[in-house]
């Protein structure tokens, strides 16, 4: 998975979103009230940004608050990021990450593992 644009957590609010937006035609409806569904381009971003300067300024089990304020969303949306069971080896960090998100009392949690050697944006690493 790129780094780039979208990085870290947009990457996998990229793969739940479009799994949100095809509910109806995969039956997935349970995706359909959850945080995720109400998260836009601005606000993933937010998060991605929350996530990459956690991973890389918090230690294992501290956690960083996020929101989509001021990115133009009518829905309040609100989180945490919390980096822990950080493993260095072969030149590569990686910790699990875990991404909370609430939006209109629904809370949505997911926890992979990112990666990144050196000076490199996190990334998600393929379980």
């Amino acid at each position: 998975m790129s780094a780039k644009p979208g990085g870290l957590t947009g990457g996998v609010l990229a793969t739940l979103f479009l799994s949100c937006t095809c509910a109806q035609a995969a039956n997935l409806n349970f995706l359909k009230d959850t945080p995720i569904s109400y998260m836009k381009p601005a606000d993933r971003k937010a998060l991605n940004r929350a996530a990459q300067q956690a991973l890389d300024t918090k230690k294992d089990g501290e956690t960083a608050k996020w929101s989509n304020e001021g990115t133009g969303n009518t829905v309040p949306i609100e989180g945490t990021v919390t980096p822990r069971d950080t493993v260095q080896r072969e030149g590569e960090t990686c910790r699990k990450v875990t991404i909370t998100a609430v939006a209109k009392g629904q809370t949505q949690t997911w926890t992979p593992t990112a990666c990144k050697k050196g000076g490199a944006e996190w990334q998600i690493k393929k379980q």
